[in-house]
């Protein structure tokens, strides 16, 4: 598996290389295999983000039908449209847990404030109600940590990966035989 500028280029002896072989589904609906994808991956976030990508893959053995070319494009496509999708399914979750997060630590950290404060109302201005007042203070924003870290950088790695997978899952994809009985024949998609 190589490179070279845009255009990604896959070698294999036959297609259903590329696919997961204990994935019982039809070939056009298997899910990749797991290291054609890393690969597929890899090699995409290493280009900029207004890239145009596209995939040719050298075949040593024709598999079948003389279509290989859009059932391969179709079942890339399909896979990485499904890796997008999940990807944002796992941001809306990511961002649901974060408001019940939040929720609960700005509760915590009201309590906290009030408790705090009481007990150092009780104790009289001593020493020991600054420090009963100021670790309840910092307890209820040491709460916020995981909220304040879920809407300020957790999401955006996950939001990049959704629209990585929306173009790949857009790339043109070719392949071409190498093989004596379709030798120099070329299948676009």
């Amino acid at each position: 598996m190589s490179a070279s500028g845009q255009m990604m280029e896959i070698r294999v002896s036959e297609l259903r290389q590329l696919f997961n072989v204990i994935d019982p589904s039809p070939f056009g609906e298997r899910d990749l295999d797991p290291r054609a994808e890393d690969f597929i991956v890899a090699w995409s976030r290493d280009l900029p983000a207004d890239a145009a990508l596209g995939l040719r893959v050298h075949v040593d053995q024709p598999s079948g039908p003389a279509d290989d070319a859009g059932a391969l494009r179709d079942a890339i496509h399909r896979f990485f449209r499904q890796r997008s999708e999940g990807s944002r399914r796992d941001l809306r979750e990511l961002f649901r847990r974060g408001r019940i997060s939040l929720a609960i630590a700005l509760a915590f950290l009201a309590i906290s404030i009030v408790v705090g404060d009481r007990l150092a109302a009780h104790f009289q201005g001593g020493r020991l109600a600054d420090v009963l007042r100021e670790g309840f203070l910092i307890g209820g924003w040491v709460a916020m940590w995981r909220p304040l870290e879920v809407f300020l950088y957790d999401w955006w790695p996950i939001r990049a990966e959704a629209r990585l997978f929306e173009r790949l899952s857009a790339m043109p994809v070719s392949i071409e035989y190498t093989s004596a009985h379709r030798d120099g024949e070329r299948a676009n998609a």
